[in-house]
């Protein structure tokens, strides 16, 4: 007998003497962290799968031609791969410009979010002033209540524009500044923005986590309220800065409401995304020269393309940040 044999019928009945004496504890207990792994495998692939799978037929479907939408015979794998669709789709959405717009403002409405709602978090966390409780109240508001309730209201407020009166003092009427970025920047700057509830509550949660000796250590020093936050508490919060950044970057970047309302001025991906269907339907009609309508299949695999087009610089962007994303979260626990 070899001396692997040997070893290993030596462990394995050491492992049975183990369990005897146990009373059968160490069996047990070695069967249910097989189950639990099984089990936990089974739900990454289950969760895996529902995430992907969208992916993949979505990218099955954009390689197809049109008479192959309605073969049933195929699944997956298209017959005649074409790559015409995504050529066609660049052109009715005018990608190049729509696409430059939209990272433009989605990065500068990023920035204003985060410088924003990072100061007010740190606000809600480390000092105390009147209604503290009931101005927190109104930013688990903006979580919870959806911006469709207020649009009529922020309408009315950015179509008549006036500052307190002074616009009207000095020119004579109230401006319309719907269509310009302006609106968008003030709401972004005042924490009235997409999602800033969510941001403002994250940020918070890290701030009641850093010990209050940090910044006693630093008072005692000689430093300010400002200078305090600037240099000992902002450089240990960029990895959750990073985290509200990328929340709020994916949310511009797919954003149709706001897009809509207040910058109908641009050309954005989603609006232009949205309506593919009928620019195709006036380029169809222009090169027959009759009303033509895009059949609710070729519609379906144009939408398809435009999302894949939508995801993939969200795709690059989370490959290169993943893992700061990942610590951020891990860094927003509850303290209370």
């Amino acid at each position: 007998m070899s001396k692997d044999n040997t070893i290993f019928i030596g462990k394995n009945k050491s492992f049975k003497e183990r369990n005897r004496r146990s009373g059968g504890y160490l069996m047990k207990r070695r069967i249910k962290e097989i189950s639990i792994s099984v089990i936990r495998a089974l739900l990454m692939f289950g969760l895996c799968f529902m995430i992907i799978s969208p992916m993949i037929s979505r990218l099955s479907m954009s390689l197809m031609e049109e008479k192959d939408l309605y073969d049933t015979t195929i699944v997956l794998l298209p017959r005649n791969i074409t790559l015409d669709n995504f050529t066609a789709v660049a052109r009715a959405t005018s990608m190049p410009t729509s696409m430059l717009n939209t990272l433009w403002i989605s990065i500068l409405s990023s920035i204003c979010q985060v410088v924003a709602c990072t100061l007010v978090a740190y606000g809600f966390a480390r000092f105390e002033f009147p209604l503290k409780k009931f101005w927190f109240a109104c930013v688990i508001a903006l979580i919870i209540i959806p911006p469709q309730t207020i649009q009529s209201a922020l309408y009315r407020t950015f179509t008549r524009f006036d500052l307190f009166g002074i616009i009207t003092l000095f020119n004579g009427q109230p401006l319309n500044i719907r269509k310009s970025l302006w609106p968008y920047l003030m709401m972004c700057l005042t924490c009235m923005g997409l999602k800033d509830g969510l941001y403002i509550y994250m940020l918070r949660q890290y701030f009641k986590n850093v010990p209050e000796s940090l910044e006693e250590a630093a008072y005692v020093d000689g430093c300010g309220t400002m200078h305090t936050f600037l240099k000992i508490m902002l450089p240990d919060a960029v990895p959750i800065i990073a985290s509200c950044f990328l929340f709020s970057f994916v949310w511009q970047w797919t954003d149709l409401f706001y897009s809509r309302n207040f910058l109908s001025g641009y050309k954005l991906y989603a609006p232009e995304l949205s309506s593919i269907t009928d620019r195709m339907a006036d380029e169809l009609s222009k090169m027959a020269g009759t009303p033509v309508t895009p059949s609710a299949g070729r519609s379906l695999q144009l939408i398809s393309i435009g999302v894949l087009f939508c995801c993939v610089p969200l795709i690059i962007l989370y490959c290169f940040t993943q893992r700061t994303f990942v610590e951020s979260l891990a860094m927003t626990g509850s303290k209370e």
